[in-house]
């Protein structure tokens, strides 16, 4: 695991200056702690950061192909490398090292573009080619590496794998995009279609972009999509043995790693089967961790010590403190654009855990996008099978007016919290589900902006890209769409965000084996049996890990990581939350209604509202500003 970052100059190849790519990675150093290096050509500079994973001391980059014609930096693993590498070595390819590194540049020189539908892996590479003069970015198909891009004023674009490395560059603005705001308050997150600076963006997942001296930057390719369109057919017992040999694949594929290897354990069915299949492939003792909570309700530690037992892995633990809020100013610096996920501290923690045993540790993320595991999602089928039932007049009419009239009720057992499921049956599907998925509502950012910031927007709202999203998503039904959105907008934006920049501040490598393209391909055919049998979510997975794993780790509800954000903003961090409104902060931008702000505050610390994510989003949004050094 790596941290690359360069400079490519379109249509005029002026020179580089290598002290300014040095001045960029240096940034990522915490990807990167064994190595450094820069090239630069005229045109085009390269950096980067190196984690030593495999092939320790002969894979140093930017590195060469054996020719000298063409030169990468890399970001990431590629599973199969030994496989391409032989069947490149057949063809007359010829290698200098034994890493993954020198068989992408081997790839390219044999397929072009096409190289990238035969890499088995998670990257973000820049690749330049001596003789086309051309740059070659690249990103994995479900988006595990990151790679922010920026035009910049002298024609150039950078690049870098963390927002931090193109703030290194001089030329690039520090003025907030007020989209990518309202995209943040939506989510939770910035998602990938944007960046929170004017003028960065993201490579998507699945896309490349190939760039020319002589030509203005043409628009990302997509080079890979998941189709749920069509529908595996056999039994129950043929379909889980298929999802039980993409599963021992997918983990097998994973173990591969010259340095300490372990894993993530929560205790839940995702992360217990991929080390019960660690366990099956491993002749060692499996090395997992996990963390605990000091309030009963939230800890999870008896579950992950029984599947440690049951494998007999050796495993380590640490508590965490329901007061463990210090770290804020320390995630503003590690994620660099607000990031509002507050299951980021407890994973900071597990990765810096696992980081005093290990170098790279598998996780349990992707099962729950691939498999249908959120009950939003299950939800969401139910509710569609009623849409389908109901004639849309009297969705709207009867069931759109008693939801408004119905009480917003966040202190009631959830089965009398209506308010939101009449909405969403009153409308259409996936207005329904991102409304689901949102953390505020497009009333209460309203609320909160103050009249010349919403102007700004000019109509825009945030759900608007996820309901595309799903409107375009090649599916048979509504959960086909919800899981086809949570893989394409959820997954990139929110979950492998937290997992990437957590890991890589402490130089840990975080292998995802239930993200395999094959499993997520196998797993979008599914028939909605296979995926959801009344209120259980990835019923298959289950059925399939039953012969491994007892019915209390596979039936137990899901919990994930939860963290006591309304409890510390009514107590230690009450202060914080007035704060929002006052004349520091976020109210220097003069995005906000500074009533509303006080409101929310003071509303939430009475105990008559919970609005603690609203405020969580704000604290975070104020720290985020602050780490980039502007104010609007």
């Amino acid at each position: 695991m790596c941290g690359i970052a360069g400079i490519f100059h379109t249509q005029t190849a002026k020179p580089v200056d290598p002290a300014r790519v040095e001045r960029m990675i240096a940034t990522l150093a915490h990807r990167g702690p064994d190595g450094a290096g820069v090239w630069t050509a005229r045109g085009v500079g390269l950096g980067h950061r190196r984690l030593s994973i495999i092939d320790l001391a002969g894979s140093p980059q930017p590195m060469h192909s054996a020719d000298g014609r063409a030169v990468i930096v890399f970001n990431g693993e590629i599973y199969n490398y030994r496989e391409l590498r032989s069947e490149l070595a057949r063809a007359g390819a010829r290698f200098l090292t034994h890493g993954d590194t020198e068989t992408i540049l081997a790839a390219w020189q044999k397929w072009g573009p096409a190289c990238l539908d035969r890499l088995h892996g998670m990257f973000a590479f820049a690749l330049y080619d001596l003789d086309r003069r051309e740059l070659f970015l690249a990103r994995d198909r479900l988006g595990v590496k990151p790679l922010f891009t920026a035009q910049l004023s002298d024609g150039s674009i950078a690049f870098a794998s963390e927002l931090k490395g193109l703030l290194a560059h001089p030329l690039l603005r520090r003025e907030v995009d007020p989209l990518a705001v309202e995209d943040f308050l939506t989510w939770g997150y910035v998602p990938d279609q944007r960046g929170f600076l004017r003028g960065v963006g993201k490579l998507p997942a699945g896309h490349y972009q190939l760039l020319r001296h002589d030509a203005p930057p043409p628009p990302p390719v997509q080079w890979w999509d998941v189709s749920f369109a069509e529908r595996a057919r056999g039994s129950t017992a043929d379909l889980s043995a298929t999802l039980l040999h993409h599963l021992r694949n997918a983990v097998s594929s994973r173990m591969v790693a010259d340095v300490p290897l372990g894993a993530f354990l929560s205790g839940g069915v995702d992360s217990s089967s991929v080390v019960a299949l660690m366990a099956e492939r491993s002749a060692d003792p499996v090395r997992t961790c996990s963390i605990g909570f000091d309030e009963v309700a939230l800890d999870e530690t008896s579950y992950a010590r029984q599947v440690a037992g049951l494998f007999d892995t050796t495993h380590a633990q640490q508590q965490v403190g329901s007061d463990d809020f210090s770290q804020l100013d320390r995630l503003a610096g590690i994620y660099d654009e607000p990031f509002a996920d507050a299951s980021a501290l407890p994973t900071l923690r597990v990765c810096e855990l696992a980081r005093q045993h290990v170098t790279v540790a598998l996780s349990g993320d992707g099962a729950d996008e691939a498999l249908a595991g959120y009950r939003r999602q299950i939800f969401h089928a139910r509710e569609e099978q009623a849409r389908a039932l109901l004639p849309a007049g009297l969705r709207r009419n009867v069931l759109g007016r008693l939801g408004a009239l119905w009480p917003q009720a966040d202190w009631a057992p959830r089965p009398l919290r209506a308010r939101a499921t009449l909405l969403s049956l009153a409308g259409e599907g996936d207005e329904g589900y991102a409304a689901a998925l949102a953390i505020t509502t497009g009333t209460q950012r309203r609320a909160l902006y103050n009249p010349a910031f919403a102007a700004s927007l000019a109509g825009y709202r945030g759900e608007q890209a996820l309901i595309d999203t799903m409107r375009q998503a090649p599916a048979r039904d509504g959960l086909d769409r919800a899981q086809y959105a949570d893989l394409k907008f959820w997954l990139p934006g929110d979950i492998l965000t937290k997992t990437d920049r957590a890991s890589m501040a402490v130089g840990l490598e975080v292998r995802e084996p239930l993200l395999d393209h094959r499993l997520i391909e196998f797993a979008a055919t599914l028939p909605l049996r296979q995926r959801i049998r009344g209120t259980q979510g990835k019923w298959l997975l289950k059925h399939t890990m039953e012969r491994y794993l007892p019915r209390d780790i596979l039936c137990r509800p899901k919990q994930g990581f939860v963290t006591p954000i309304s409890h510390w903003l009514r107590g230690p961090l009450a202060g914080e939350a007035r704060a929002i409104a006052s004349a520091g902060g976020i109210a220097r931008t003069g995005w906000f209604a500074p009533a509303h702000l006080s409101l929310l505050a003071d509303e939430h610390i009475a105990g008559r509202r919970d609005h603690g994510r609203v405020l969580w989003q704000l604290l975070m949004l104020e720290r985020s500003l602050r780490h980039l050094g502007v104010t609007g």
